[in-house]
């Protein structure tokens, strides 16, 4: 939703007419924030779907929106493409199996369509951890990506992603579109937004200590991420013995670390915590929080982090968001990450990967917390335009009409 969201208003620029088809709100159980309805451009074609209840299909084990609204997309867009003139559909989501209707949209309408892979669909990451690490009904929805992903991409005309390593893997798995258009973007950052979240922060309430050092992160946790966790983890208990009346002043927040319903997540960072016997310096909120409250959060903060996973693969495209506060920023991610050589891209001073990273790394960068020596930031003006949301945009329409110039 963020990437369509933050494209709307650039597209009529690039030569593209966008409607947006989407899930009625009321069908949804994730928290709501009608204050992004405000970053939308007017006259923007809105089609909402329903959606079978929840209380329904969770009888039988199927909660996920995606197939509860399968059938209303379905009729929904039917209508459309039977009314009117679309050269392109473009699935831009992380509830995957909705891109199954492509092939059939494309067969009945002859209108091609193009996948936005923010994360992989059907992956091999989890299959042999422990039960205790899978996501939920892991079992399940293991085997339905493994039909589902085919049907969707070997008719694909083009691909999108955060990562060149999904589209790889994606071209690898599937030869017959070994040629078809791909491009790898990452999300933009879009600065309207953090007005937004200023201008609107009395509907907030505030999640940190003003007495305190605040570093923050916001987002998902897991145990994939205890390897970039440790080391500061490590550092801070180092600090504590060594110097607690400085390091005591420091408190780490993980806001938003599950997808479970509020109040039924479950803690992923505060055990590691507890395990570095820091846990009264360590907050963890396994409740998501709104977009906007987010924004505001990570401008509140006196710094920020950003863990990544263990996987490979994974692009932390929240980068962005952080970078927009200009707030001094502490990242740590796999070698392997392209989020690294973007936030050198930057010019952030404090970006490793978690083979090399030294307790004094982070003693120094903490150091500079407590010394309140860290001011903020300008990152590199050439950077921070290519990595915008209108520069993100443009390159998607660049793909979109190079599928049209195929005749894919």
């Amino acid at each position: 939703m963020q990437r369509v969201r933050m494209s709307l208003p650039y597209f009529a620029a690039c030569g593209w007419d966008a409607e947006v088809v989407t899930i009625d709100e009321q069908y949804a159980d994730l928290a709501k924030d009608e204050l992004l309805l405000q970053s939308l451009p007017s006259g923007i074609k809105i089609h909402k779907v329903k959606a079978l209840s929840k209380k329904l299909t969770s009888k039988v084990g199927l909660g996920s929106i995606a197939i509860r609204s399968l059938w209303y997309y379905r009729k929904t867009v039917n209508r459309l493409l039977k009314n009117n003139k679309f050269d392109l559909i473009y699935f831009s989501t992380t509830q995957f199996p909705v891109c199954i209707l492509g092939a059939y949209w494309k067969k009945r309408f002859e209108v091609p369509y193009v996948i936005d892979m923010q994360d992989p669909w059907h992956s091999d990451y989890y299959i042999n951890k422990p039960k205790n690490e899978q996501p939920p009904k892991y079992w399940f929805s293991y085997r339905l990506n493994k039909y589902l992903e085919p049907i969707a991409i070997k008719n694909v005309a083009g691909l999108i992603s955060v990562s060149s390593a999904y589209i790889d893997e994606l071209k690898s798995r599937y030869p017959v579109i070994q040629n078809i258009p791909a491009a790898t973007i990452t999300f933009g950052a879009f600065e309207p937004d953090l007005q937004i979240a200023t201008d609107n922060q009395k509907l907030f309430t505030g999640l940190l200590n003003e007495n305190l050092i605040n570093v923050v992160y916001i987002g998902r946790g897991g145990k994939d991420m205890h390897r970039a966790i440790s080391p500061v983890f490590e550092a801070l208990q180092t600090g504590l013995k060594e110097d607690r009346e400085q390091y005591i002043k420091i408190k780490l927040y993980f806001i938003g670390t599950s997808y479970a319903p509020a109040g039924q997540g479950t803690a992923t960072i505060q055990p590691l915590a507890k395990q570095y016997g820091i846990e009264d310096h360590v907050v963890e909120i396994t409740d998501r929080i709104s977009y906007y409250q987010t924004l505001l959060t990570l401008q509140q903060a006196d710094a920020l982090f950003i863990p990544g996973s263990d996987d490979p693969k994974y692009t932390a495209s929240k980068i962005f968001p952080y970078l927009l506060t200009k707030n001094p920023v502490l990242a740590i991610f796999n070698a392997a990450s392209s989020a690294i050589p973007i936030m050198q891209q930057y010019g952030v001073e404090h970006v490793y990967n978690y083979d090399n990273i030294t307790n004094e790394n982070v003693f120094t960068f903490f150091g500079q917390l407590i010394q309140h020596s860290l001011k903020p930031v300008e990152y590199n003006a050439d950077v921070v335009k290519k990595y915008s949301a209108q520069e993100m945009t443009l390159a998607q329409c660049r793909l979109f009409d190079k599928i049209i110039c195929t005749g894919r």
